[in-house]
């Protein structure tokens, strides 16, 4: 590191930008003189440690045990890593990935990142490592942060009109700048995306971005995020990771693949002489996330918008199922036995917290591994025909509210996260729901202001 700030004293460098993630994914970040950041590489750093105790509009929860008004709202410790410098080329600057840090440098027991790290610590166990990669599909509008408040957030104008442009040629050409401009903004920043096209659904586009092993995806996909809005907003556009963001159209979704490998590098889910191409710990981490998926669904579903997505009919599963390139189904299998063969989770939204969703489905499949499953019989055809005759065990909770009562009791989630994270996140997303229950919202003006 000494090597690297002299390098930034020759460059001229004078800040240096830092963000650590919160419980809603959200990036809280700032910049720091070259001095500082000096000083932070060697010791550390201290955090408010209110991003632990707000939610995405800043209010603060009114029954948080870890942080509140009673707590004073201490600084919480960080690290900053080494390995994750990005250059911002438009700011001059280099970026760093921070992680919370509990006393003495012990991991924390409310950062993210350290909850998808204990996932990977307990795979490494068996002997497991994790190769995996996100795709998003998010909105993009010709807003900008003053005219969406200014509308209410209503009749908004999507970049490009129309909802039958999926895949579409005519779009990625007549847009090919903006297009062309994200992937290779995406590149400079290390978060090379391997597939950018439109989706079904006004303005909707769909991002891929490479898989990596560890923790590094989640790092990527949790950039990506928040690097994509600000290169929209740069532009005078918007765009939005909600879940969904019209009743009218489709959701957003975040789609997790990923597969397991040992020390050597080879991918542990593949087997040539099964017919999908499976192997036994394929088969059992499906069996895995058959039997858990519902245990887990807030940390993948963790907003109130989150549940108008997983309704049937909406290339969202609703329970869950599994099949062999099956996109109707929870998960879907795909590769055909080779060294892409990996498993695709298709329950996350694109509004999750990456590192939770990640951990989520790692948890998940962990336990099918650790437990010997077997999975059901794969769905062939409309996963949605089939839910009829699954356990009511199998079929997701209906809202945010019936998702965290399932969390809060659930054994295996304490074992691996800790009570500490668990009841903090249950909380964080009661509150959550709780804050919805008590506003009145245009669906129940139109509905009962003249009429009732």
């Amino acid at each position: 590191m000494t090597e690297k700030l002299a390098e930034y004293r020759r460059r001229g460098v004078a800040r240096v930008k830092l963000g650590l993630t919160d419980l809603d994914g959200v990036i809280r970040g700032k910049y720091v003189s070259l001095d500082k950041f000096a000083d932070l590489m060697a010791k550390g750093g201290g955090f408010c440690d209110c991003v632990f105790g707000w939610g995405v509009d800043d209010e603060l929860y009114d029954n948080g045990r870890y942080t509140g008004w009673h707590s004073g709202f201490p600084d919480v410790g960080y690290r900053l890593l080494a390995d994750s410098e990005r250059w911002l080329a438009d700011e001059g600057c280099p970026y760093f990935i921070g992680e919370f840090v509990g006393e003495g440098g012990a991991p924390h027991p409310l950062c993210p990142r350290t909850q998808l790290r204990k996932a990977l610590a307990r795979l490494a166990e068996h002997g497991l490592w994790l190769v995996s990669g996100f795709e998003y599909e998010f909105a993009v509008f010709e807003e900008t942060p003053h005219s969406v408040r200014e509308k209410h957030y209503h009749n908004l104008r999507p970049l490009t009109p129309g909802d039958n442009f999926g895949y579409s040629m005519l779009r990625t050409c007549a847009q090919s700048d903006l297009f062309t401009h994200l992937m290779e903004h995406c590149r400079a920043l290390d978060l090379d995306l391997e597939g950018l096209h439109c989706e079904t659904g006004a303005c909707i586009w769909e991002a891929a971005l490479q898989a990596r092993p560890d923790a590094e995806a989640a790092d990527r996909a949790n950039l990506f995020k928040t690097f994509a809005k600000a290169y929209f907003q740069k532009r005078g556009l918007m765009t939005t990771f909600m879940a969904k963001w019209s009743m009218d159209f489709p959701g957003s979704s975040g789609h997790f693949h990923f597969s397991l490998v040992d020390a050597q590098g080879v991918n542990r889910f593949q087997d040539a002489a099964d017919p999908a191409g499976m192997s036994t710990l394929q088969k059992q981490a499906v069996a895995g996330l058959e039997h858990h998926l519902n245990d887990y669904l807030a940390l993948l579903a963790p907003t109130v918008n989150s549940y108008t997505r997983l309704v049937k009919g909406y290339w969202a599963p609703t329970a869950a199922t599994w099949g062999v390139e099956n996109r109707t189904a929870a998960i879907r299998i795909i590769g055909g036995g080779g060294p892409s063969q990996r498993i695709e989770c298709r329950v996350g939204g694109a509004d999750a917290n990456p590192y939770l969703a990640a951990a989520a489905a790692v948890a998940a499949a962990l336990h099918g591994i650790e437990e010997g499953l077997t999975p059901s019989p794969p769905v062939a055809g409309n996963a949605y025909e089939a839910e009829d005759g699954l356990p009511e065990s199998h079929r997701f909770p209906s809202n945010l509210g019936a998702a965290t009562d399932r969390l809060e009791r659930c054994a295996a989630a304490r074992d691996l996260f800790g009570d500490a994270f668990v009841d903090h996140f249950v909380m964080s997303r009661r509150w959550e729901f709780q804050e919805y229950e008590r506003h009145v919202n245009d669906w129940q003006l139109a509905r009962y202001f003249e009429i009732i």
